[in-house]
């Protein structure tokens, strides 16, 4: 069985969506949920599945090796961030290259970068006056939101596209693609 972890941060709407898309399939699952935010609603989503959550802080991320080691232990073949808000550090990156993907709100390269998740980067869309946006599913690097384009799904903004309707486009986008892209690179590997 190839063996996914998600990274989350928040809510956990994504990674619940994600969990129930593999909850049936014997040749993929779901093996660990990790996250920086303990009291974080997504932990209480993924209790319904029955996956093991590990809690870690920032420092622990980034300057020891107790993630890695956990990640070893479940022998995770890909890892999937889900509204995680902290910097993937280098030396898990170079341990699973071409291995972790993240999902943006956003037709990378406009509106990523340190900061640009979530509302942020909507209300950088509308402000801009772009006249389409959607989603870009990546590998993660060094930089944010800078790895490789997996894929992306545009759409037109309307004339007056609100922050409410542009987040639940976007909302749409992820529930529907997310999962599937994350099925077909994890069958690459």
């Amino acid at each position: 069985m190839k063996k996914i972890a998600i990274f989350a941060s928040g809510n956990g709407t994504n990674a619940e969506n994600i969990c129930n898309y593999f909850i049936n399939n014997k040749n993929i699952g779901v093996v660990l949920l990790a996250t920086n935010n303990q009291d974080a609603f997504v932990v209480e989503r993924v209790k319904n599945f029955n996956i093991p959550v590990f809690s870690f802080t920032k420092d622990e991320l980034n300057n020891t090796s107790i993630v890695q080691k956990k990640l070893l232990e479940y022998s995770v073949d890909l890892i999937v961030l889900s509204g995680f808000l902290l910097k993937v550090p280098e030396n898990i990156v170079s341990l699973f290259p071409n291995k972790i993907i993240n999902i943006h709100p956003s037709l990378l390269p406009k509106f990523g970068g340190r900061g640009m998740y979530g509302e942020n980067v909507c209300r950088s869309v509308i402000d801009a006056k772009e006249v389409q946006s959607g989603i870009t599913i990546h590998y993660v690097n060094n930089n944010y939101d800078e790895g490789n384009v997996i894929f992306q799904e545009k759409f037109p903004l309307v004339k007056n596209e609100s922050l409410e309707s542009l987040l639940e486009k976007i909302r749409v986008l992820e529930m529907r693609f997310f999962p599937v892209v994350i099925e077909r690179v994890i069958n690459s590997l």
